[in-house]
């Protein structure tokens, strides 16, 4: 019986639990349908808004085409455009470029012409630098030619009576130039000849030995022109004690002094001083500063008589001045008294007439004779 009863409880209890898992997958049953419904209601939602982001994509995109569309017809029309300004300039350039190039082909026609002209000048002076070549081969020619040089030298520097072409000396020389300096140092003469030819051998030679010989040749030439000028330019009481070897040529100056100093030493030490173009300009704008120098000494006694002259008669101004001042005082102090006498006439005829106006008052009132009328004091 106990048993039974025991048997018959537990199936309650297990009937009672069964209740309970039914109740709990009912209740389960209940929350998924909700969360699946919940869940649909969201992708129902979710759907719609993706139905209208598709509309509104379409929408986004059919503006997008019609715009681009736009774009594509504005941007065809602007290609057209440009391309037409572009071919419009093309063919003003080209028709630019043609004038220009027409233009340019005549100057380049003159240009031309004027190369050929240029040419026809150059032959010209290739002849007369042969002829000049000639002149310089030529001793006589050559030292005329420079003479001629240091005629124009000597001339465009210094006053004509300061120098003398082929001046006679007492030895019976002709020089060049006679430079008349105030003693001292005394006159001086330039000689203007110069070896040309060794110096052409010079820059002919080829070889070593050649070489040697030239510069040899050269250097003797050198000496001998210097030797010369030291005996016949350079007399005692008559000239300086030195004298002036002109090369008119600045490239056998400079290659005398480049390759043969110790000549050069010894025309410094037989007083003759070689001179090119570019020096001799030098040496004569000394020259000149040397005479107008000597010129100012020479009116240095004229200049100090007209400087006491000028003094005297800045002193007799300096009076002269001092007396007018003196007169012009004593004007302002007349000027002064007189101004000071109108004043005092004027009070007193100003007093005059008020005492005069008084007294006619008075007697038109009280019928007195006139009263007298008090002096105003003053001697002015």
């Amino acid at each position: 019986m106990e048993d039974m009863e025991m048997l018959l409880t537990g199936a309650a209890f297990a009937v009672l639990a069964l209740l309970g898992v039914l109740l709990w997958l009912l209740l389960a049953a209940d929350r998924g349908r909700r969360q699946s419904e919940a869940r649909l209601a969201q992708l129902a939602e979710t759907a719609a808004t993706l139905a209208n982001a598709q509309a509104g994509l379409d929408g986004r995109l059919s503006q997008m085409s019609a715009q681009t569309a736009a774009e594509r017809a504005e941007l065809a029309r602007t290609l057209q455009e440009r391309l037409d300004g572009v071919s419009r300039r093309v063919g003003d350039s080209l028709e630019q470029s043609a004038t220009k190039t027409a233009k340019s082909l005549g100057e380049l026609t003159k240009h031309l012409n004027v190369i050929d002209q240029a040419q026809q000048n150059i032959a010209d002076l290739a002849g007369q630098v042969v002829g000049l070549q000639e002149i310089l081969d030529n001793k006589q020619a050559r030292g005329a030619f420079g003479e001629v040089q240091l005629q124009d030298l000597v001339a465009g520097v210094l006053p004509p009576s300061a120098y003398a072409f082929q001046a006679s000396l007492s030895n019976n020389r002709r020089v060049d130039c006679l430079i008349r300096l105030p003693s001292p140092p005394g006159p001086i003469c330039v000689d203007s000849k110069f070896p040309l030819e060794s110096y052409h051998a010079l820059r002919a030679a080829d070889d070593e030995r050649d070489l040697k010989q030239a510069q040899r040749d050269f250097r003797t030439a050198i000496l001998k022109h210097v030797s010369d000028i030291r005996e016949r330019y350079i007399l005692p009481g008559e000239t300086a004690d030195s004298a002036l070897m002109f090369l008119p040529s600045e490239a056998v100056y400079a290659e005398l002094h480049a390759t043969f100093p110790d000549a050069v030493e010894q025309s410094y030490r037989a007083r003759v001083w070689i001179v090119s173009p570019t020096t001799m300009m030098a040496t004569l704008n000394t020259v000149r500063a040397v005479l107008k120098d000597a010129r100012m000494r020479e009116q240095a006694g004229v200049i100090q008589a007209e400087v006491h002259k000028l003094l005297d008669d800045v002193k007799r101004l300096d009076k002269r001045v001092g007396n007018l001042k003196r007169h012009f005082g004593q004007a302002e102090d007349d000027l002064r008294e007189i101004t000071t006498s109108a004043e005092k006439v004027v009070r007193r005829a100003e007093r005059i007439e008020d005492l005069q106006l008084e007294t006619d008052e008075t007697t038109a009132v009280a019928g007195e004779p006139p009263a007298q009328v008090t002096p105003i004091a003053g001697n002015g």
